[in-house]
């Protein structure tokens, strides 16, 4: 028989197993059960990652194909200093001439250091970014190198958890992720249009992720439809962070982004680009700009500056380089403007090309002031006269007399000055047109010579391709369409009327007018060309700094359409204080005949002229001037 004692033994041991299994079990039942969500998520936050994957950025084209911005792949390189341990140097000494650091520095990028996460936990770092992109040739001789790692000892030797350590240092201390290389092949052409991008580190999952951004121009106008969107792979990996291939579980390819192809002709580019440098080194001006447009659609074929910059490069230049002055500097136009005053007069029938006005010999009063005309003065002109000589007292009489305050105001509104053209690139300003109950008494005989104004270049561009277009003014149109990588196309963009500034006939009267600048009666016989009739108009405006008219600092300034009765392109030269005179009609002109010259013939346009028609002889009248001179 068994005791008593033993069996109370018994039965208690009995009764504490049974307790025992019943707590097992009721702890099983809440973590598989009751806490089943909540355990899940932790193991998935240890086993399972998310890897983001970046997608291909689209190019930029020109009109032909080719690209002006382009994405290569490349390899983004970083570093686990966890398993490098005391080798930091020696791995530094290898890798130092194949990632172009300095030997020391890289040394101590790679060493392991302490660090203490929020739950105070310490810890090794695991990753440094090593900050280059490299070629897919060059990550391979880094992978060969850490292959052929030589740390001076015999590793024959050792104990197998130390083979481990010097294996998994040369194959994965060392890593690197798929990213992409932004280049631009044409280096510094068409900078201001292109633009440059820049790249944003992001931390995802314990990864540093890049993004990249348009920071100018057209990659930043159209970011959205290069970037691409991005895709993502779901897996499981290993206590070493090495994926279980057959664990994935999601896995979404990137979309890439699309590619951009532009108005802008690389040929053209290269031509003003070049004149434009020429024209640089003659004049010493502090900037000089050029622009190409088809009146007809607000096409612009051309678009530069210099001094610019290489996008490949842009933190090299200086932050006044990288603005697009075409679009984002006021200034007061000049001459130029008078073509708002006479168009604005013969669209409201209140002039004729024939009527007259006395230019008072170059002297006239009003409300206690003296306007003077450039060039020693004139007597009695014709309207087209007026255009033709650039007087400036000819122009502000049309106003004062014919057109009145308001009406100036809204055709200069309706010619688009004073507010944004709708270029698509960033930056651009409205300019400044003072309402007119905020003009003194002055002003109604200062804005017709481009006074008490201020424009972009693009918008005086774009008011004289409204002439050309029978008075239609045109919103510019950089973006010809969007398409994948094999051309598809899934956007066309169309030329957008923005209002009809002035009636046909009106201008049709004005583009008479401007024929005669570029002769010998005219200011500008410099732009006159062999094969083509140009109508074009001068513009050399005093420059205002710190709100007072500067002495000897000019803007000069020519645009110009032609052939002039059925225009196929319009072309804008401007110079920022130039140097070794400053007339439009004597530093513009030329300029735009010589882009001029090139463009027609590299598009084959046909001429409506013979040579014996161009009358190239300068007037006596560019040989004189007085510093209030307005072309």
């Amino acid at each position: 028989m068994v005791k008593s004692g033993h069996l109370r033994r018994l039965i208690g041991l009995a009764a504490f197993l049974v307790l025992v299994f019943a707590a097992l079990g009721v702890r099983l039942v809440v973590v598989q059960v009751l806490s089943h969500d909540k355990y899940r998520r932790i193991a998935e936050v240890n086993t399972q990652r998310v890897f983001l994957r970046e997608p291909r950025r689209g190019d930029i084209l020109d009109t032909g194909g080719n690209p002006l911005a382009t994405s290569v792949p490349v390899k983004k390189v970083f570093a686990d200093p966890s398993l490098i341990g005391p080798y930091a140097e020696q791995v530094a000494k290898v890798l130092a001439p194949l990632l172009e650091y300095d030997p020391v520095d890289l040394a101590l990028l790679l060493l392991p250091t302490l660090k203490t996460n929020e739950a105070g936990h310490v810890f090794t770092n695991q990753y440094v970014n090593l900050q280059r992109k490299i070629s897919l040739e060059q990550w391979q001789q880094v992978t060969q190198a850490m292959a052929e790692l030589n740390l001076g000892m015999g590793e024959q030797q050792i104990p197998r958890n130390q083979k481990a350590f010097y294996r998994n240092l040369r194959r994965g201390a060392i890593g690197a992720a798929d990213t992409q290389l932004r280049q631009y092949p044409a280096n510094t052409l068409a900078a201001h249009v292109i633009g440059f991008t820049a790249e944003n580190e992001e931390w995802f999952n314990g990864y540093s992720v890049t993004e990249m951004s348009g920071r100018d121009g057209v990659e930043r106008w159209m970011d959205a439809k290069l970037a691409g969107a991005r895709g993502w792979r779901i897996t499981e990996t290993d206590n070493r962070r090495r994926e279980i291939v057959v664990y994935r579980e999601q896995e979404v390819e990137p979309r890439p982004g699309l590619d951009v192809v532009l108005t802008i002709d690389s040929v053209i580019q290269d031509i003003i680009e070049t004149e434009l440098a020429e024209v640089m080194k003659q004049h010493r001006p502090i900037s000089a700009e050029a622009m190409v447009l088809r009146p007809r659609t607000g096409e612009v074929l051309a678009l530069g500056q210099l001094p610019n910059y290489d996008p490949n490069q842009p933190g090299k230049a200086p932050a006044d380089h990288l603005r697009n002055r075409i679009i984002a500097d006021m200034v007061e136009p000049g001459s130029t403007f008078k073509i708002v005053v006479v168009s604005a007069a013969l669209n409201e029938h209140l002039v004729t090309l024939a009527d007259t006005f006395d230019c008072e010999r170059g002297a006239w009063h009003f409300m206690g002031r003296v306007l003077h005309d450039a060039h020693g003065g004139y007597g009695m002109l014709t309207v087209e006269n007026i255009i033709a000589k650039s007087s400036n007292i000819g122009s502000a009489k049309i106003a004062v007399y014919k057109l009145g305050e308001q009406r100036l105001y809204d055709y200069m509104r309706a010619f688009g000055l004073g507010m944004r053209t709708g270029v698509t690139l960033p930056g651009e300003v409205n300019g400044l047109v003072w309402p007119v109950p905020k003009w003194d008494k002055l002003m109604i005989s200062r804005i017709p010579m481009g006074h008490a104004v201020a424009v972009t270049h693009i918008q005086m561009a774009m008011a004289m391709c409204a002439i050309a277009n029978n008075g239609r003014l045109m919103r510019p149109m950089l973006i010809s369409r969007l398409q994948d990588s094999t051309g598809k196309v899934f956007a066309r963009y169309q030329p957008q009327e923005v209002r009809q500034a002035i009636g046909p006939d009106a201008a049709q009267k004005l583009v008479t007018a401007l024929k005669t600048v570029p002769t010998k009666d005219g200011t500008a016989p410099k732009a006159a060309l062999d094969h083509y009739t140009v109508a074009g108009k001068t513009g050399t405006a005093n420059k205002v700094i710190n709100g007072q008219y500067a002495p000897d600092k000019y803007i000069s300034s020519f645009i110009g359409f032609f052939p002039a009765d059925e225009p196929e392109l319009c072309i804008s030269v401007m110079l920022d204080e130039p140097h070794e005179g400053y007339y439009g009609g004597q530093i513009a002109a030329p300029v735009f005949k010589r882009i001029a010259e090139q463009v027609a013939s590299y598009m084959k346009l046909r001429p409506d002229r013979e040579p014996s028609d161009a009358v190239v002889s300068a007037p006596a009248t560019e040989r004189l001037g007085t510093a209030s001179v307005r072309d």
